[in-house]
């Protein structure tokens, strides 16, 4: 993954996440993440009894944006994403919940799952770079 990626996503903390419901409807939440370049996942956690519990099943698709909170169009700088869900199991066998904790160490306080997205595909747009600047990755099977 392209390093500038992931200085990217890991100067930011809070990500667009949207999925599809058994009526293929979309719905869409905002989660504080932290990030697992190694393992190309981003960490979520979410409160029981949401809506979207129904949607957080590993290996089900869905897909985000995470944009830099920016008013001058020439700096703006974001990341669309798409993967596939970790469950907490998964999580918790990779060792990637206490990288959530560690970063975020108060919401242990807020009862709740650990959760991924392993990630697919990015589309970063970089404004600082020229206008409409992109840089794709995805990945390798």
């Amino acid at each position: 993954m392209n390093t500038n990626i992931i200085d990217f996503i890991n100067q930011n903390q809070v990500a667009t996440i949207c999925f599809v419901d058994k009526q293929n409807k979309p719905y869409c939440i905002n989660a504080f993440y932290c990030f697992a370049d190694n393992q190309e996942t981003l960490i979520f956690k979410s409160s029981f009894g949401t809506t979207h519990d129904d949607f957080v099943k590993n290996g089900n698709p869905t897909s985000g944006t995470i944009v830099q909170d920016q008013n001058n169009l020439a700096k703006l700088k974001g990341i669309q994403f798409s993967g596939v869900i970790v469950n907490q199991d998964e999580i918790n066998k990779r060792g990637l919940n206490q990288l959530y904790l560690k970063k975020f160490p108060i919401s242990i306080a807020k009862p709740g799952y650990i959760w991924g997205i392993e990630l697919n595909f990015i589309k970063f747009t970089n404004n600082t770079l020229g206008f409409g600047n992109k840089t794709v990755w995805q990945k390798e099977n």
